[in-house]
């Protein structure tokens, strides 16, 4: 179990409790009225601390201490042999009748959920070579200058031209800009 911090009692809380019925020579009532439970929770509490003593007040794990319907280990290696096969989940659960829910968890346990994971990742192509200044690669785009003012500074819209018309002699470059990398 794991008390949450709006919890009434954490762990030291309840050994306050304990100490103040035993110790202190409180009333049960008395003590479960301070901490802010009922009477029956401070006497579970006293009971659990008499029975198990300093660690009875401690949290517990809350995991089901048997669980009778999960699956079993060959029910697992078959479930992974029909997902390696690239099956769909639900044609896995339909094939080994149990729920789809089932079957997400398990391959999430196996690291199957995606279909991607089944093939090993492909290697990275990379431009590499032994000097620098080897491998030379060059961008260029061209800048070309647009006549005239648009739309939006005079508002008209009837001389707005459509996009930029083929090359002429009035659209010249205005500059080119190159990048290098090494």
């Amino acid at each position: 179990m794991n008390s949450h911090k709006h919890a009434r009692l954490t762990a030291k809380g309840r050994a306050l409790l304990v100490s103040r019925v035993l110790n202190e020579g409180w009333t049960m009532s008395a003590a479960s009225e301070a901490a802010g439970v009922s009477k029956r929770t401070g006497f579970k509490w006293l009971a659990r601390f008499k029975a198990e003593g300093a660690a009875g007040p401690a949290d517990r794990s809350s995991r089901p201490k048997r669980s009778p319907r999960a699956l079993t280990a060959q029910k697992q290696a078959q479930l992974e042999d029909l997902r390696r096969r690239r099956w769909p989940l639900w044609r896995i659960a339909e094939q080994a009748g149990c729920g789809v829910a089932t079957v997400s968890r398990c391959m999430k346990r196996l690291g199957l959920s995606r279909l991607k994971s089944l093939e090993p990742p492909q290697p990275v192509v990379r431009y590499e070579r032994a000097a620098a200044g080897e491998l030379l690669h060059l961008d260029t785009k061209k800048l070309m200058h647009i006549d005239g003012i648009g739309h939006r500074i005079t508002g008209d819209r009837r001389t707005t031209k459509r996009g930029i018309e083929p090359y002429r002699e009035s659209r010249r470059p205005v500059g080119l800009s190159q990048t290098a990398v090494v």
